[in-house]
């Protein structure tokens, strides 16, 4: 990694590491923004898995919002952790249906818990959710494993949107910089 490491550095560098999950934040934003989504909600999607591909995936969620938040629209960072819950539950005003995939891993008689329950009640109540809704909408129906999207596509969006710190992101002091600082160095002990 560069000295001071961007957004696109991490991508390039990092999260490619797991192409899977990098490639389908690519083919959110671009199925996003071929849909006319605003720019918050194009970069939502780019960046809605980011800990799944550079941390873990348990509440990913809540830790890629926490992740991006210092540098985001609070808008984009709160679309991000509700997205994790929005996908359990069907939205047929914009399309959104149960995924398949989903009764598939945990069968059809599957209930999410309480807390996720009353999180997407909260979250269903929110000025936000459309965009939040719009991130799961594109999440789910972007896996082509024959897609070729390279971040230079979102360049101009993430220059608009993204406040990158001088310092380089795991430097500039942030709250979340020891999380950037883990995907730099994952297995540093110290």
């Amino acid at each position: 990694m560069p000295e001071r490491p961007t957004l696109a550095d991490f991508f390039r560098l990092r999260l490619a590491l797991d192409p899977f999950t990098t490639r389908h934040m690519l083919q959110s934003a671009r199925r996003a923004r071929a849909q006319g989504m605003g720019e918050k909600v194009v970069l939502a999607c780019l960046l809605h898995d980011i800990s799944v591909a550079g941390l873990l995936r348990s509440h990913h969620g809540h830790w890629g919002a926490q992740l991006v938040g210092p540098y985001v629209d609070e808008e984009v960072a709160w679309a991000i952790r509700q997205h994790e819950v929005l996908r359990y539950f069907p939205d047929e005003t914009v399309g959104y249906g149960y995924p398949q995939a989903y009764e598939d891993f945990f069968g059809a008689e599957y209930r999410p818990p309480a807390h996720t329950r009353a999180a997407y009640l909260e979250a269903r109540r929110h000025r936000w959710y459309m965009s939040a809704r719009m991130v799961t909408l594109n999440d789910v129906y972007t896996f082509d494993p024959d897609a070729e999207v390279e971040f230079e596509e979102f360049e101009d969006v993430v220059g608009r949107h993204f406040r990158q710190p001088a310092e380089g992101l795991g430097f500039d002091g942030s709250p979340v910089a020891h999380m950037w600082r883990t995907m730099i160095w994952p297995n540093n002990f110290l």
